[in-house]
């Protein structure tokens, strides 16, 4: 009888899981409804990039059995503790996921010569042919990739002090509908070689990473969500199927969610389609894409390194020839450098929040960041009309 009280309170025990940022955290607090809840490591707007983990949080990563995160294309210095403390966890890079669109990074911050269609998006769902062939996967697989992430020009000597910021405070936000597989968690073609999504520039440093390299961005578009979420849920059925009929009607009840969350956003974004607007960083092109909303260019492709008077002057000059009313700067990033630019010109500064720092955690944080993201841009360029 003992036997089988201890056999019952493991089935019911909830997984450990861990996730790193909130939009992660988001979908899978949103697949483990009513079974537990997801550890989350960079909360507020601390920097994704340069995170370093906390001893309460290394010892969260030790005693996980799972581990989400984007990559580490998003967080190259999690890369390391987690082929260390996270050795008996299953380690899931989301930027691997089944599903996932990736986009390489745009090769300068005028976005309109180094544009790149939806097309040339690697999908790593490899199209929905193989949306039932979930027996494919290994469950031991690593999902780790190698690049790193950062780029930017020479630092501006007109602009040191408000250029400086973006050097010690890097944040990253930070989804061609596929078909709904809503029903289970099983989805396509797990068992990727790890090699093929190696790439060749990561041992090169910032600069290589940011010309060559995958954004890593993919959460801000929705079709993503939907493909990450469906691999949260075959990890999470793996390792724990007592509970695999939960999980796979969370994920039901999320997926009609995320699509209904597609067409609020093309709705909110219809009035003010076509009118200009500049970014902080290269960090929404996947919702850009999404929606066929392409932002005028960024201040800087990556805040790593702060852009050069020439960068400074060179979007200033875009700003003015295209009356661009909206410059949108990001909580993670002190706004001194988006208020130098837009000096002396039409624009006013708006911020957006790819990382969802301002949200409260939680199963609903995914889909209010991507339709607080439509809105934030509705509401700036509706107040820019004259």
């Amino acid at each position: 009888m003992a036997a089988l009280c201890t056999q019952q309170a493991f089935a019911d025990e909830a997984p450990k899981v861990v996730t790193t940022i909130k939009p992660v955290h988001s979908l899978a607090a949103s697949i483990m409804q009513g079974v537990g809840e997801p550890e989350l490591l960079i909360n507020g707007a601390a920097s994704p990039h340069g995170f370093s983990l906390k001893p309460s949080q290394a010892a969260d990563i030790q005693s996980a059995d799972l581990v989400f995160w984007i990559g580490p294309e998003l967080t190259p210095s999690l890369q390391k503790p987690l082929q260390t403390l996270g050795e008996g966890a299953d380690v899931v890079a989301l930027i691997k996921a089944p599903g996932v669109k990736q986009l390489p990074f745009r090769e300068d911050a005028n976005f309109e010569t180094h544009d790149h269609d939806d097309d040339h998006g690697d999908d790593h769902g490899h199209g929905d042919d193989h949306a039932d062939e979930h027996e494919k996967h290994a469950s031991a697989e690593e999902h780790d990739h190698d690049d790193d992430h950062g780029h930017g020009d020479d630092h501006a000597h007109a602009h040191e002090e408000a250029s400086a910021q973006a050097d010690d405070d890097h944040g990253h936000g930070e989804d061609q509908a596929h078909d709904t597989h809503a029903s289970a968690p099983d989805h396509s073609d797990h068992a990727h070689d790890d090699d093929e999504h190696d790439h060749a520039h990561a041992e090169g440093g910032p600069h290589d990473h940011v010309t060559h390299g995958i954004d890593a961005h993919i959460w801000l578009d929705p079709e993503n969500g939907r493909a990450m979420a469906r691999d949260i849920a075959h990890h999470l059925s793996e390792i724990d199927p007592d509970h695999a009929q939960v999980y796979a009607a969370n994920l039901a009840a999320l997926d009609a969610e995320l699509a209904s969350v597609n067409g609020k956003v093309a709705e909110t974004l219809r009035p003010v389609r076509g009118k200009p607007f500049v970014v902080f960083h290269d960090a929404y092109q996947y919702f850009e894409k999404r929606y066929d909303f392409p932002a005028a260019g960024s201040i800087t492709l990556s805040p790593e390194v702060s852009p050069g008077a020439d960068r400074i002057s060179e979007i200033r000059h875009k700003i003015e020839d295209l009356d661009v009313r909206c410059v949108f700067a990001e909580p993670q990033f002190e706004p001194k450098l988006v208020r130098v630019v837009i000096e002396g010109t039409n624009a006013h500064m708006a911020t957006l929040d790819p990382l969802g720092s301002r949200l409260t955690a939680g199963p609903g944080l995914y889909a209010e960041l991507i339709e607080g993201t439509a809105t934030t841009i509705a509401d700036c360029l509706s107040e820019s009309v004259h």
